[in-house]
């Protein structure tokens, strides 16, 4: 049996013709950038999260990097963010011209709540609390430092669409949540495509700006603004799978739980859930000691898995003039030697769940 790490063609499949009206719907209205189908998803998926504002952008990574200009962060300031993520997360706070301080990971593969408050300095901005693999990281004890030190809060969503911790949404605790709409997300595009989140005005008005220019009225230019806007195709599809949200969350999460009780084997090392955290599962992720091996056995049978991430952000070669050591991070540094990511997608069959499992319970 083959069984790939993603087949996004068979969430298209289900879904077919309405993906394809709401395409053609956005063809035939002859209006393809900042029109009616964004302000409409823009409206639904605010209250999707129950949230003033969201302002669609072009991908994860732009969403990151204006919420961070519309906080007021650049040159000389520091923000805090755990270095078990994905680049784009660091490269949103480079691009602004601070500077990230990388911090540990804690054993839900969130931000170190304990990491924290030693690396505050006078420099220090903003906290970016990453919730990865989709699950949300301890929230309450963040938000408590960041305001007894007079920090903003960056919630990096883009795994964790519809994620709650003690039921509250992952993007709704923050001063700006960012999301991406990658194809692979739990509420994914048909290319790239992102947003802003947010019940400060401020920064809803400032990245509405920053993404289209730097401008409210066309050619009135009040900002050094970038070209950063969600376009209209990719909205309607977002407002097909938003529709479909809960039944694919709950498909994913149904897999996941299959995969928990089903791998037996004492080699691997199951995800934990934070208690009062309900998790999404963008990916499923293992820990094994000889993870090189178990992906190439998987590999040998048929199973293509991957790995998030194998080099911990402090240690990425184009960080390497700040300064930081492996053992500065030893917690995030096993998950990038031991991760391993299983296939979990929306139309995963039920023959393929049961595959994988057999096949990893005989893994030696």
């Amino acid at each position: 049996m083959n069984v790939n790490f993603a087949e996004l063609s068979r969430q298209y499949g289900r879904f077919q013709q309405e993906y394809e009206e709401a395409a053609m719907r956005v063809l035939r209205s002859g209006w393809y950038i900042l029109g009616k189908e964004l302000e409409q998803f823009e409206k639904d998926y605010a209250d999707f999260q129950g949230m003033k504002h969201c302002i669609g952008v072009g991908n994860g990574l732009d969403a990151l990097r204006l919420a961070l200009t519309a906080l007021g962060i650049g040159k000389g300031d520091e923000v805090i963010v755990q270095t078990n993520t994905f680049i784009a997360t660091a490269l949103a706070i480079t691009e602004n011209g601070a500077t990230p301080v990388f911090v540990e990971a804690d054993s839900y593969f969130g931000l170190d709540v304990n990491a924290i408050e030693r690396a505050i300095t006078p420099k220090t901005k903003a906290i970016m609390a990453v919730h990865l693999y989709g699950q949300m990281c301890d929230m309450d004890p963040i938000m408590e430092i960041a305001k007894a030190h007079h920090l903003a809060v960056v919630e990096d969503c883009a795994q964790a669409h519809g994620a709650t911790y003690k039921g509250r949404k992952a993007g709704t605790i923050g001063d700006a949540a960012c999301f991406s709409f990658y194809p692979m997300k739990p509420i994914g595009a048909f290319g790239d495509a992102g947003a802003v989140v947010t019940n400060r005005d401020d920064v809803a008005e400032g990245v509405r700006m920053l993404r289209n220019y730097g401008s409210k009225i066309k050619y009135q230019h009040e900002l050094v603004g970038i070209n950063s806007r969600l376009d209209e195709i990719q909205a309607a599809i977002l407002g097909v799978n938003l529709r479909h949200a809960g039944e694919c969350t709950a498909e994913r999460c149904a897999i996941a739980a299959k995969y928990c009780s089903g791998i037996q084997n004492p080699k691997i090392q199951l995800p934990a859930i934070r208690p009062e955290c309900e998790h999404v599962f963008h990916v499923f992720p293992l820990l094994c000691e000889d993870r090189d091996a178990l992906y190439a056995y998987l590999e040998a049978n048929g199973i293509h898995a991957q790995i998030h991430y194998p080099i911990p952000c402090h240690l990425a070669p184009c960080y390497a003039e700040l300064g930081y050591q492996k053992g500065d991070c030893p917690c995030s540094e096993q998950y990038a030697a031991k991760e391993l990511s299983l296939p979990i997608y929306v139309g995963l069959t039920d023959e393929e769940i049961t595959y994988i499992i057999d096949t990893l319970n005989r893994f030696e």
